[in-house]
């Protein structure tokens, strides 16, 4: 028996594309978020915090929380685990408000 998830479901998504996270490049599957797209790829901190600089990454998953707020194509705050990954898109690290690495 199977226990590929995407079996499990009998999903039969599109072909894989990259988008890139700090410069390298991350593989997804159409309707997968940037944030299942890190988990999967092994990466499961992608924010840091402002007064302490602490690592941070997917906590509720639901975009409840704000921990997995990302940089996706220039805008700072953006949940990767409500927004999608897209082909050619590029997805970095927040530091803080985001806001000091757009200037």
């Amino acid at each position: 028996m199977s226990r590929d998830p995407l079996a499990l479901v009998r999903a039969h998504p599109g072909p894989a594309f990259e988008f890139s996270f700090d410069g390298e490049p991350v593989p997804a599957l159409p309707g997968q978020s940037i944030a299942a797209a890190l988990w999967a790829s092994g990466r499961l901190s992608w924010r840091r915090t402002r007064h302490t600089g602490r690592p941070r990454g997917a906590f509720c998953g639901i975009g409840v929380c704000f921990d997995c707020l990302v940089v996706s194509d220039g805008q700072p705050n953006v949940r990767a685990c409500l927004a999608r990954a897209v082909p050619g898109g590029t997805v970095a690290t927040q530091e803080g408000t985001g806001y000091a690495q757009i200037q």
